[in-house]
């Protein structure tokens, strides 16, 4: 069951971020699906199931777009390592706990491609306009989602 539903986010996500969610963005800003999905896989799934996952979403990430080679693979692979490592120490996670993880490594995730594109003149302003909205629209997809899922994915407290 869970193979499946990988599956169907690596064959589904890019093509509704690319089509659907052109149209319900925000001035101009749109959430990440594939940085959001890996947050919660990494940390509901576990550290293996996120760098798996990061991997492949980031690679299909890279090779549908015109940026630079492997950024996307290889910070979607540290942000499911990244969520996994919270999903294994943290013990118990919430919605409020969830926000101030995936703002993190959304702007972390941005800050890699700003320094993956050399930066330049304008880049204060990319922060201010897109970086931060980005992020924090990610941050508020992910909590819903989490808050959405907590209860399905929630681990067993009873073996503690």
């Amino acid at each position: 069951m869970k193979r499946l539903l990988y599956l169907g986010l690596v064959g589904g996500l890019i093509p509704i971020q690319t089509t659907v969610l052109e149209h319900l963005s925000v001035a101009g800003v749109r959430p990440d699906l594939c940085l959001i999905a890996v947050s919660l896989i990494g940390l509901f799934g576990g550290l293996a199931d996120g760098v798996m996952m990061g991997a492949l979403l980031g690679f299909e990430q890279d090779l549908f777009s015109a940026g630079d080679t492997w950024v996307n693979a290889i910070t979607k692979s540290a942000i499911g390592l990244s969520a996994g490592l919270v999903g294994r120490y943290v013990a118990r996670t919430t919605p409020a706990t969830v926000l101030p993880m995936v703002l993190g490594l959304s702007v972390s995730s941005g800050i890699a491609f700003l320094f993956a594109g050399a930066g330049g003149q304008h880049t204060l302003t990319a922060v201010r306009s897109v970086l931060l909205p980005q992020a924090m629209f990610d941050s508020m997809v992910a909590m819903g989602l989490y808050w959405v899922l907590a209860e399905r994915f929630k681990k067993d407290d009873s073996l503690v």
